[in-house]
């Protein structure tokens, strides 16, 4: 019975219709799995393709059992002379045959199968500098950066920042190892020559997963043709990992920066060394640079927005003085004159809106403009994220820190930040991994070591991770200028541990010349001499080290007015030589400049500080309520703090700070 129904399938030639539809299918569904991301089609539109063609294979048996093609065009196929009941036997055989092989086939291929979706990540490794002088290794940096910047404003890419990729330099690693490592399907290595005006760059873009090449590229153009280089790259880039390319980011990569060789050149030295943004004397370096691109180059926009943000930084880290700001904020408009549309100069704007004014509303509707301008740029989200966390945006200023980070997976400054956020909302689980990621990359960094310092001391009250932290910087190369930060963090930390003898020492053996580079160095020498001879009962000794630190105060307080941390260290030293009235002026003036009904990010430290101006002056009731409310919003007091620090040893007889500590010892 079963043999003439093979019989019958033979002679009507459903064997080869059927292995003619599995081919073409296969092609189908092959061709669909290729095509349907470049459409950014769903995987669900590929599933039902699937589907309908599995559907099809019993229709197809059944047509070409009843049908033929012969010269004369489609006819019925002759029917034997068989009994009616073996025909709709054979009929109801094939039909189940049919569907027995497509559901088969479905249920090892529809779970399966998804388009190949193209990654559209990547990162650009450092150039290779092949000219035959080694200082020319700059612009090679140059190429690579200018390149990335171009790429970062491909919205419908995912692209990692410098930083992340310059631990490679030099380095024969595997690139399925870098691309896993920083998250990316593809990267780009290459390498530049460069002899006089002659520029030759030469590129590869390779699979990380499988270390195919899939494109290689050689450019050899006169030096201002380089920008022409970087444009050409990005969109063949773009193009071949089927990224889309909007008018308006396409109009902004072609756009030159300058026309001027020399003034591109000291442009990027100058971006080179601002880098380096803990040394101060090699951002003054930059300062020099970017002032000799803007001669060269009047017009010169892009050199004139990185300036702006270098002189921001300075204010807000080193300088905070009434011409710098000035500076900053002239020279971001100036860029904005030149050219309205460009994202790094309403990035300068915004920087200058936030470190030099304070006003984070503004600086806000700047870092948006500008991270519609360059939606890969890490460092637009770190702007992000730090101003929405003086705002109180603490969910939206954490989620844009960690796509700071997803985009600069290796920079430690962007793991550093977000660690303090979770350190702030007093998340310390989520902290302590967050930089010990920081650490994972560089176990002697002095910032992540000092961040995972006072997680410990203000999580746990534990001052071991700060002792091995100072042992191991003692075997590491350091400049003067963090030499001298370390050994200020060494003082304190001793204080706060009690070991006033070991305090003093450490404080008087800093040098007046050397600490006064800093903002408020000075006066952090004299007040950590005067409370630890006060704690040591040598209150002469203490009298005249506060007078020294009221003096210092004064004069920091005089160079930089709007400056709150000038007020409130003096506020605490005034305190301490008894003067109530003025202490509680210059604790009223900082409180005006940094509110935290303004600033949920900086204002809670002004108001501990407020707090302690009251303890020293033994106001426990005011003191006391101020701390209550420190200890209900994000910030850095936290009960073991309370409970360590000798400042508050004037409430600790008082059941209502005892009271408050326990509570919140309970909660965490």
């Amino acid at each position: 019975m079963n043999s003439d129904f093979f019989e019958e399938v033979k002679r009507r030639k459903v064997y080869r219709v059927a292995a003619a539809y599995i081919i073409a299918a296969g092609g189908v569904i092959q061709l669909a799995s290729a095509t349907f991301p470049a459409w950014e089609l769903p995987n669900w539109a590929l599933r039902l393709v699937i589907a309908l063609l599995l559907l099809g294979f019993p229709i197809a048996l059944v047509l070409a059992w009843a049908y033929d093609i012969t010269s004369q065009g489609v006819r019925a196929t002759p029917t034997p002379a068989v009994p009616g009941s073996h025909r709709r036997r054979n009929i109801i055989m094939l039909v189940a045959t049919g569907v027995i092989i497509s559901a088969a086939a479905g249920f090892f291929l529809l779970p399966r199968v998804s388009a190949h979706k193209v990654d559209k990540s990547i990162a650009v490794l450092p150039f290779e500098n092949f000219s035959d002088d080694k200082d020319n290794a700059y612009f090679g940096d140059g190429i690579q950066d200018d390149l990335l910047t171009n790429l970062a404003k491909i919205r419908d890419l995912k692209v990692i920042s410098r930083t992340s990729v310059m631990s490679y330099r030099g380095k024969a690693s595997n690139l399925r190892e870098i691309g896993k490592a920083l998250g990316v399907g593809t990267i780009l290595e290459g390498s530049v020559r460069r002899i006089g005006n002659r520029v030759r760059v030469n590129v590869q873009l390779i699979n990380a997963e499988n270390d195919e090449h899939i494109w290689a590229e050689d450019y050899d153009r006169e030096l201002t043709d380089v920008f022409a280089i970087q444009t050409d790259l990005a969109q063949k880039i773009a193009s071949e990992l089927q990224a889309k390319l909007s008018p308006g980011e396409k109009t902004q990569m072609q756009r030159k920066p300058t026309e001027n060789g020399e003034a591109y050149l000291a442009f990027v030295q100058a971006h080179n060394l601002s880098c380096a943004v803990e040394d101060l004397g090699k951002l003054k370096q930059s300062e020099q640079l970017y002032e000799r691109a803007i001669e060269l180059d009047p017009n010169f926009a892009l050199a004139i927005a990185r300036y702006s943000q270098l002189q921001s930084w300075i204010v807000h880290t080193f300088e905070r003085t009434p011409e710098r700001r000035e500076k900053a904020q002239s020279l971001a408009e100036r860029a904005l004159q030149l050219q309205p549309d460009l994202p790094e100069a309403h990035l300068a704007r915004g920087y200058s809106y936030y470190w030099g004014d304070n006003n984070y509303d503004a600086a806000l509707k700047e870092f948006e403009i500008a991270q519609t301008g360059l939606p890969n740029e890490s460092e637009v989200y770190l702007a992000l994220g730090a101003i929405q966390r003086r705002q109180g945006k603490w969910t939206e200023s954490t989620a844009n820190l960690e796509k700071a980070v997803s985009l600069n997976p290796k920079d430690i400054w962007a793991l550093q930040n977000l660690a303090i956020n979770y350190q702030m909302l007093r998340d310390f689980d989520k902290a302590d991994k967050t930089i010990d990621r920081a650490l994972a990359l560089d176990p002697t960094a002095a910032g992540p070591l000092e961040v995972k310092s006072k997680l410990a001391i203000l999580g746990k009250g534990d001052f071991g991770v700060a002792e091995k932290a100072f042992e191991a910087l003692k075997s590491v190369p350091l400049t003067d200028d963090l030499k001298l930060k370390i050994n200020g963090s060494r003082t304190e930390v001793f204080l706060l541990e009690r070991k006033y003898q070991e305090g003093l020492q450490q404080a008087e053996s800093l040098q007046d010349d050397q600490v006064a580079a800093f903002p408020g160095g000075l006066w952090a020498k004299y007040y950590y001499i005067g409370f630890a001879r006060k704690a040591l009962h040598d209150e002469p000794g203490a009298k005249a080290a506060f007078e020294k630190a009221k003096s210092a105060a004064e004069e920091w307080a005089r160079r930089s007015p709007d400056s709150e941390d000038a007020h409130i260290q003096l506020a605490k030293v005034l305190a301490y030589l008894g003067e109530k009235d003025a202490a509680l002026a210059e604790a009223q003036r900082a409180t005006e400049l940094r509110p935290a009904s303004k600033d949920a990010f900086g204002g809670p430290e002004i108001t501990e500080g407020v707090a302690q101006v009251h303890a020293i002056l033994g106001d426990k009731d005011q003191s006391i309520e101020i701390l209550q409310g420190l200890l209900s919003q994000p910030g850095a007091v936290t009960a073991q703090s309370l409970k360590i620090n000798p400042v508050w040893d004037s409430l600790r007889s008082d059941p209502r700070f005892q009271a408050l500590v326990q509570k919140y010892v309970d909660k965490s």
